[in-house]
């Protein structure tokens, strides 16, 4: 069984064990001092830089964060090499990496300091409600590919890992406040205080609003709209408990309103509020770097008729470790518990909960050569509990007692062939889990008498699609010309692909008395292969500049009876072939002015009726000036969308990206 030759792994690993490895509570200022640039420690707990990772990972630093002149992540992880963005309105963007495009898309995990921020019921991340201020984020680690057995449950296309500034060792305080085109306008303030003796804390509050993009569909209804706004408020609080021993309490809240493209492609009025508490202690021991966390997450979320509240406990306890000069061993286990509630028929709520242990292996094996090996079990337990509603065909809830185990693994080898040539090779199987929603709590039953009309349930016999990738990675430092080149090939297989809900084929047959239904369906495999280039450099004083193109052919192969089409779960048609990205900056003492384009290939997008409809290619520009005073103030003014005042960039109808002209004020101290 799976489960047990993990735990033996497990156990194998711990009584290897000789001498604690670096402390978890990371001082990132001082790493990226030491290197000269932006560091991670998330892939094996050792501080590297992203080429040294055994992974495909892009470290987004906070200064690219201030210069790009954005409001919003989805817009930064855009520029991205081989990120999708779906912008289906002004707050409601889609994140995907390297194709495999959806509303509400479930594969991406998304994380605020160790913290899963996305919603757990519909496995997707709502980009405008994350509790986090731009200002407060010390760096994005954009990490492409399954990673479940590295960073956790459910990253099958990627992972967001957002690291603020630990008020430990930052003092990141600051202030903004910015306005513009399409009645927006925000605010922020970060402050950072010394509590005590050994005690520090951060807190930070926001604030934006804008119009909606307009709409050229008379069937999209104003009902359906809303103009975006959002509050946010985080606390982050450090506490140095005992030598070389902290306690670190982070709590976030967040209430914001939007028009939302639910994932059977019509819009919706969306309100969400969210709330977490998360507490992690740190120490290091004889035994290891020990960490043991805790968080809850609860939401609430409201597209009428559907109201769900969702209910997330997540304890973790792990230990990082040295053996020897070579090795770093990090164990962990994991346990979930995660319930929501059936809507808008209510009375029942579903539920699972979640053991995983895993380990992780980083072998140093020469100057030349590093190897990594991770292996994470999820061991996953379903149940209902509640009533049924009439007119449904299964009424018993012992139809969710079920079981799954699913092993996730990485493989990674990082090989410094000279000074100046990099070659990665990584191999990854990763779990994309069944949702909430799609597990059972969706209940949308017709007004009338059953047999008559359709009902939408979830489908407790759905499995988990599983995520295999091949990757080969070259990057060459071109010190004469202070450049770098990288050339990436991939190919990447998913087997039992979960659908979406089709409005145009029944799942469920009706008897006398209960409805005809559709619900989520495991329709076969999708195979995609790719390559990615990248180029970055300096020139001259101050200038700076980066391309990149990616590529992915996605063939989608159903199962008999099935058409991805008609099932939500086209990725071949709905995916574009390229994405793009150039970007040109400088700097000097006083004045910051970057521009970045954005180009994307032709594809396919679903309308409310679940049919295709063609996107024409696009490109977009952004651009940002920034002047500092001799006061330390920051004037800046940005622009997105410059090229078209109406671009359609995730539909070919209805709302449509605009225009807009920001100019913001801030101070750093």
């Amino acid at each position: 069984m799976p489960y047990k030759r993990v735990l033996c792994l497990t156990a194998g690993l711990a009584l290897l064990a000789a001498t604690p490895a670096a402390a978890q509570s990371i001082d990132y200022g001082s790493l990226q001092e030491l290197f000269g640039e932006a560091v991670t420690t998330s892939a094996t707990g050792s501080p590297q830089r992203s080429t040294e990772a055994p992974v495909d990972m892009t470290i987004i630093s906070a200064a690219d964060i201030k210069r790009s002149g954005a409001t919003d992540i989805p817009t930064i992880l855009s520029r991205t090499a081989g990120v999708d963005i779906l912008p289906f309105a002004a707050g409601a963007a889609e994140i995907s990496v390297r194709g495999y495009d959806q509303a509400r898309s479930p594969r991406m995990l998304v994380l605020v300091n160790g913290r899963q921020v996305y919603l757990d019921h519909f496995g997707y991340t709502d980009w405008h409600t994350l509790p986090v201020a731009l200002e407060e984020i010390r760096q994005i680690e954009l990490v492409r590919g399954p990673n479940s057995a590295l960073f956790g449950f459910n990253a099958v296309s990627g992972v967001v890992n957002i690291i603020t500034y630990n008020p430990k060792f930052d003092q990141a305080n600051s202030a903004s406040v910015q306005a513009g085109g399409l009645g927006y306008a925000s605010a922020s303030l970060v402050q950072t205080v010394a509590m005590g003796p050994g005690v520090s804390g951060r807190l930070s509050i926001s604030a934006d609003k804008q119009d909606e993009w307009s709409n050229s569909n008379p069937a999209i209804l104003a009902t359906q709209l809303s103009n975006p706004w959002a509050t946010r408020a985080a606390a982050d609080v450090v506490a140095e408990i005992a030598p070389r021993t902290d306690l670190r309490i982070e709590t976030s809240w967040s209430n914001s309103g939007q028009t939302e493209m639910l994932s059977s492609y019509s819009y919706v009025a969306h309100r969400v509020k969210t709330g977490s508490v998360k507490a992690t202690l740190d120490a290091d021991t004889a035994y290891g770097s020990l960490q043991a966390q805790a968080y809850i997450n609860q939401l609430d979320s409201l597209a009428a008729p559907l109201h769900y509240k969702n209910t997330i406990w997540v304890a973790k306890l792990q230990d990082l470790l040295k053996i020897g000069t070579a090795h770093t061993v990090r164990l962990a286990l994991e346990y979930r518990d995660n319930k929501v509630n059936t809507t808008p028929v209510v009375g029942g709520e579903v539920g699972y909960t979640v053991l995983a242990p895993s380990a992780m292996w980083n072998w140093q094996a020469s100057q030349k050569l590093a190897l990594t090996a991770a292996v994470r079990l999820d061991s996953l337990k379903l149940s209902r509990t509640g009533t049924f509603p009439a007119g449904v065909k299964v009424t018993n809830n012992a139809a969710w007692d079920k079981s799954i185990d699913k092993v996730s693994a990485n493989l990674g080898a990082v090989v410094a062939m000279t000074d100046v040539d990099t070659l990665r090779l990584t191999a990854a199987r990763g779990v994309q889990a069944p949702t909430l929603v799609e597990l059972g709590s969706r209940q949308v039953l017709p007004t009338t008498a059953p047999p008559k009309g359709v009902a939408t349930l979830g489908n407790p016999n759905l499995q988990p699609a599983l995520v295999t990738s091949y990757e080969i990675a070259y990057e060459r430092e071109l010190p004469q010309i202070r450049a770098r080149v990288g050339l990436k090939a991939f190919a990447q297989t998913t087997e039992d692909v979960k659908s979406g809900v089709s409005k145009l084929q029944i799942d469920i047959p009706a008897t006398a008395t209960t409805y005809p239904a559709i619900t989520y369906l495991n329709i076969g495999k999708s195979r995609m292969k790719g390559f990615e280039l990248q180029a970055s450099g300096k020139l001259g004083q101050g200038f700076r500049w980066s391309a990149d193109t990616t590529y992915v052919d996605i063939e989608d192969k159903p199962i008999a009876g099935y058409n991805p089409i008609t099932r939500l779960a086209a990725f071949g048609e709905t995916s574009p072939k390229y994405r793009s990205n150039l970007s040109l900056g400088w700097t000097n003492t006083r004045w910051t002015v970057d521009t970045y384009v954005h180009a994307v290939s032709k594809f396919n997008s679903y309308t409310a009726t679940q049919t295709l409809e063609p996107v024409a290619g696009y490109t977009s520009v952004a651009a940002r000036v920034g002047y500092q005073t001799a006061s330390g103030l920051t004037l800046a003014v940005s622009g997105q969308n410059l090229l078209d005042d109406g671009q359609f960039q995730a539909k070919s109808t209805g709302l449509a990206a605009q225009r807009r002209i920001l100019f913001s004020v801030s101070r750093s101290w």
